[in-house]
């Protein structure tokens, strides 16, 4: 049984840091595509950042480029997402999902992902 459990969100101000990780079992990942979402209270899940296969493409979304840092450690089956110069509108629900037959114009589909995490809360204040 695959599972995804992240970890890492907090409370944070802006213009601060935090790093959430996010541990696979329960299976093969190395070949998978990995990524991160986030979903704010009302709003619909975003893509925030991914790696195509197994190191592949790594695809960030507009609002985050240049502040977020995605990673993977196949040896470990944990994806990693760095988050600096945080802004409140980055405040979400932010899930890590996994997904093995993902072609990369899929990567920023939420549809396309096999499994999910359920979710760490980042919360940046003003």
């Amino acid at each position: 049984q695959v599972q995804l459990i992240e970890s890492g969100g907090s409370v944070v101000q802006a213009g601060g840091s935090l790093r959430l990780s996010c541990a696979a079992s329960g299976g093969t990942f190395s070949q998978s595509t990995m990524a991160w979402f986030r979903q704010a209270p009302g709003k619909e899940r975003e893509f925030v950042a991914g790696m195509f296969r197994n190191y592949g493409r790594t695809s960030y979304a507009d609002s985050v480029k240049g502040r977020f840092t995605f990673s993977r450690d196949n040896a470990k089956s944990t994806m990693f997402l760095q988050m600096n110069s945080l802004k409140a509108e980055d405040t979400a629900l932010y899930s890590c999902a996994v997904g093995s037959r993902i072609i990369l114009s899929q990567m920023q589909n939420p549809t396309a992902y096999d499994y999910w995490g359920q979710g760490t809360q980042v919360t940046v204040s003003s």
